[in-house]
This record gives C-alpha cells, structure tokens and sequence, in this order.
C-alpha cells in the first residue's frame, strides 16, 4: 500500500511540473510505465481541467494504469485511435458551422481500423487528416485578442496620423478584420500542413514515440479552445477538457491486450 500511495504521488507530482515530457513521468519511476509515448497526452488533459478536478482524474489515470498495464508500457496506439475516433473527432465536428462541409467520415474510418490493428499507409492519413486540421486550427486562433489587438494598433495609428476618432476606429476595424482572416488562414495552414505529414508517419508506424514527437498535447490545447470558442454553435461542447479526459480514460481501459514487439 505504502509503495502505491507513493507511487501516485510520484505520478501526480510529475503531471504537475510545468515542463513534465516522457523523461520526466512515468519512465523514471513515478507510477506505472504505461504513458512513456502518451505522456504528453495526459500533461496537457490534467492541465487543462478545472484546478478542484485535476488530481482526481488523474488519480483515476494512475489506478487504471496499475490494473490494465502494470509496469509495461503501450506498445502501440490502439487507444489514441479509439480516442480520436470516439472523443476528440465529434467534439472537433461539434464546432464546425451549419454551412461549413468538414470532411471527418474518411479520418474517422482509417482511426477505427487503426485501433482495430490495420493502420494504413502515410499518403491516406495525410490525405485525412489535412483538412480536419485545418478547421481545426482555424477554430482554435484566438480571434478575439488577435482582432482587439489589430484595432488597437491600427486606431492609434490613425489617431497619430490626423484622423478623427470616428475615422480612426473604423480604419481599426477594417484592419482588423483583414489581418485576423489572413493571420487565421496562414496559423491553419501551417499547423495543417506541418502535422498531417508528421501524424501520417507516426500513425502508419504505429509508434508511440514518434507521436509523441507530433506535440500531441498542443493538439490537446487546440481542441480545447476551439471547443470553447465555438460558443453557442456547439453547445455540447461546453466543457471539452472534461470530455477529452474522461474519453481518454475510456480509450485506454478498452485497448487491445499489451503484446510484445
């Protein structure tokens, strides 16, 4: 008992460090093994839960942890699959606009096969996974600070220039919304273009280490804020972190047995 209780403490300590990454969790000795290659997964979900809740999902984590992997370690990505394709995907598909067509059937297809063990080649994840990030990350700019700042900037310019305050907040404006929809565009593009190309090959290979080398805890944050941000388009989305963390937990108490390399 005392080795577990000091175990989840290890565990929880480790979640909490600001800079925790694979070296600083559960590889070296705080808790089970089984997160080396997802690690950056549960650091970005605890994060990103309320203060009161944080440390009992994670406690949840660690015991599920202890029962289903022991001291092993995920061997594969089964369960980010079945994360993506029954938790992350639907809150994601949840912000998109009545009017906006996203492309989620063929992403959540290649996910389901994946956790069944048939992951497919990296030109069909890329392919994929393209332009559901690039909603995704079109819906997780921070519009409203980018725009309050643009008009900011260019309103004191005007002012500085001799307009009048009326022509000074409107010229704020039109600037603002220009730069914000091609600031939006380029932030989407380059996320989208950058990780469908590293997801494809982690996905394909079936390496834990290689996704955990794709930042998959700024994806975490991204769907956050893109679920926060949708506002009144996505009212189930209401709580996302709360959702992703509990479909996590689900994920990995249904994945495939630990099998050896």
């Amino acid at each position: 008992m005392t080795s577990t209780t000091d175990g989840a403490a290890g565990f929880l300590t480790a979640l909490r460090a600001p800079d925790a990454g694979p070296g600083a969790g559960p590889a070296s000795g705080a808790g089970p093994a089984a997160l080396v290659g997802l690690w950056p997964v549960a650091t970005a979900l605890h994060a990103a839960l309320p203060a009161g809740v944080r440390d009992g999902w994670a406690l949840r984590l660690y015991a599920l942890l202890r029962e289903r992997y022991g001291e092993g370690t995920v061997t594969d990505l089964s369960a980010v699959h079945d994360w993506h394709r029954h938790t992350v995907l639907p809150l994601v598909a949840e912000t998109v606009p009545g009017a906006e067509a996203v492309p989620f059937s063929p992403l959540a297809r290649l996910h389901t096969g994946a956790a069944a063990g048939r992951p497919a080649a990296p030109d069909a994840w890329r392919t994929a996974l393209h332009p559901v990030l690039l909603h995704l990350h079109a819906a997780a700019y921070d519009r409203t600070a980018a725009y309050a700042e643009g008009h900011a900037g260019a309103r004191d310019h005007a002012l500085s220039q001799g307009r009048s305050p009326a022509e000074a907040d409107a010229y704020g404006h039109e600037y603002a919304e220009l730069a914000c929809t091609a600031n939006a565009r380029a932030f989407a593009e380059a996320h989208a273009l950058a990780l469908s190309d590293a997801l494809a090959l982690a996905y394909a290979a079936d390496d834990p280490g290689a996704y955990a080398g794709t930042f998959p805890g700024s994806h975490v944050r991204a769907v956050v804020r893109a679920g926060v941000q949708a506002g009144p388009r996505a009212p189930a989305a209401g709580n996302p972190a709360a959702r992703l963390s509990e479909g996590f937990l689900t994920a990995l108490a249904g994945a495939r047995p630990l099998r050896s390399r």
